[in-house]
């Protein structure tokens, strides 16, 4: 890269509006140069392989891929390309002369309202990751499916970076310790996308690999007006961006995981699947964090052959090399899945109850009152404009379906080693029973979760609901009638398999999760 372009873009007066200072930061593929209130990246004429920047044919074309591929979820960073002209020691933003150069023109936002700065800050919250989760959500949604190009996305595509990882990593180690674990992990690898070769060729045909964001971590989110961005997706290779949504989602996941937020990670995963039904998906979760954790480890590895590095700079790499390592081993672990079945009336607080569990022990939450509307088309939050005792999605016949889904979520998320906290009424014993055989068929635990609290508590609950503009649960007082009329209370036996808890007690939520860990022997 011609020196004296760097230079020129340094300086306030090179820019076709006010500047007062520019900063610059500079990756190994790029500047960018912060210039008043815009922010403008020139590529560096750079080739390594799986990035090829080295001609102003490809730099122009890779500057207009970043622009259009950004404001899928960042229309307001990312504005346009600009040809650069005049000479490199005067570059020119607004001529019609040849351009010897491009720039990517993007909206400047404040540094410190990354997502990885909140969160260094103490500053991130649940409702930041909410968010993010329904934005991520919506962008796989309405991303087109249909067949990658270059064959991307069928397993033998997926499994090559996988193997990359390790061929590149193991020739960068030299001590037997890590040398042992990347075996083990690699093994596991092995092994796992044997397991799943005719999964991951099924999600390919059922039009789940789309092209995504490719880079999604904390670091490449950001605040803005309020609204949680994500931004930067990958436009250099298409490997990289052509891949199945649940790899995408895994990278978030994993990097939160990273930063020790694992309650944060299992309020953001729960919350994407309650958007978007991909349980399926799930079975795969585990193999695209371990891939996802091994490229950071790669990439930080990478640092060893940068010029310069003394003795504790080595040792720093190393510590975050096996940090993601260790990371990626522990998703190798296996715990066994259990089966939570909720009972109580409406207004009892299972919902509330049951972010809680799965915050605090893990697992997949699913809710049937989110799981009915998607039978009938309609999102979490979409009024069904149904009368709940008797019409529209509340039929007898649209029950019957309700629980069919549910026993059949239940059973492919226990499949795929999840624990499974099922948000639902369940006031007759028959639904119970449906959902109790799910687990005995797998040979699994399960436990019914019964929540009380008196008829003047869940009408106030109701009502307050109602008047809060409550969207996913649509039950109402006429409804809690019903209900409290025409239950089937717990038998005997059902009682020896419950934990019950009054949720109008103090620390109700802490309660329930300490007699769920006792009742299933659950470390903390």
């Amino acid at each position: 890269m011609n020196e004296a372009l760097v230079q020129a873009l340094k300086n306030p007066t090179s820019y076709p509006h006010p500047v007062d200072e520019v900063l610059v930061r500079e990756t190994h593929i790029s500047w960018v140069f912060l210039a008043g209130e815009f922010a403008y990246k020139l590529k560096k004429p750079v080739n390594f392989g799986f990035l090829d920047y080295s001609s102003l044919e490809q730099r122009k074309h890779f500057c207009e891929l970043e622009l259009k591929l950004n404001q899928r979820l960042a229309p307001d960073f990312y504005l346009n390309v600009l040809p650069l002209s005049g000479s490199a020691e005067a570059p020119s933003f607004d001529d019609a002369s040849a351009p010897f150069e491009y720039l990517l023109k993007m909206r400047r936002f404040d540094d410190s309202q990354l997502l990885n700065a909140l969160q260094q800050r103490g500053e991130l919250k649940e409702e930041h990751l909410l968010q993010l989760a329904e934005e991520l959500a919506e962008f796989h949604h309405k991303l087109a499916p249909g067949l990658p190009p270059n064959n991307l996305g069928t397993p033998e595509a997926i499994w090559f970076p996988a193997q990359q990882n390790f061929d590149q990593i193991r020739d960068l180690l030299d001590d037997e310790a890590s040398l042992k674990q990347l075996k083990l992990l690699e093994d596991w690898s092995k092994d796992t996308f044997s397991r799943f070769e005719n999964t991951f060729a099924q999600r390919l045909a059922d039009g789940f690999v789309r092209e995504c964001h490719g880079d999604l971590h904390l670091g490449n989110t950001t605040l803005w007006q309020g609204k949680v961005v994500a931004f930067d997706c990958i436009e250099f290779n298409d490997a990289f961006r052509w891949c199945d949504v649940i790899s995408d989602l895994a990278f978030l996941i994993m990097d939160l995981e990273d930063r020790g937020l694992k309650k944060m990670a299992q309020v953001t995963l729960n919350h994407y699947l309650e958007q978007t039904g991909d349980y399926e998906g799930l079975e795969l979760l585990c193999f695209y964090k371990v891939y996802r954790a091994l490229v950071r480890a790669k990439v930080n590895l990478f640092r060893l052959a940068q010029p310069g590095l003394d003795e504790e700079d080595k040792a720093t790499v190393m510590r975050q090399y096996r940090s993601y390592t260790d990371l990626a081993e522990s998703y190798t672990d296996f715990h066994s899945p259990y089966l939570l079945i909720t009972h109580g009336f409406s207004g009892s607080g299972k919902s509330t109850l049951t972010t809680g569990v799965v915050r605090e022990l893990g697992g997949i939450r699913i809710r049937s009152d989110v799981e009915r509307k998607r039978i009938f088309g309609l999102k979490p939050e979409e009024s069904s404009q149904s009368t709940e005792l008797t019409g529209g999605i509340y039929t007898a016949e649209a029950t019957e379906q309700t629980y069919n889904r549910l026993s059949k979520l239940a059973n492919s998320v226990l499949r795929s080693c999840f624990p499974v906290t099922l948000d639902a009424t369940n006031l007759k014993k028959s639904q119970r029973d449906q959902l109790h055989a799910v687990a005995e068929s797998l040979g699994l635990p399960s436990l019914i979760i019964s929540l009380t609290a008196d008829e003047a508590t869940l009408r106030r609950r109701l009502t307050k609901r109602i008047q809060e503009g409550e969207k996913v649960a649509e039950a109402d007082l006429l409804v809690l009638e019903h209900q409290l009329a025409n239950h089937d209370p717990l038998t005997t036996e059902e009682l020896n398999r419950a934990v019950t808890v009054d949720t109008d007690a103090p620390a109700a939520s802490q309660m329930l999760v300490k007699l769920i860990r006792d009742y299933l022997r659950l470390e903390d």
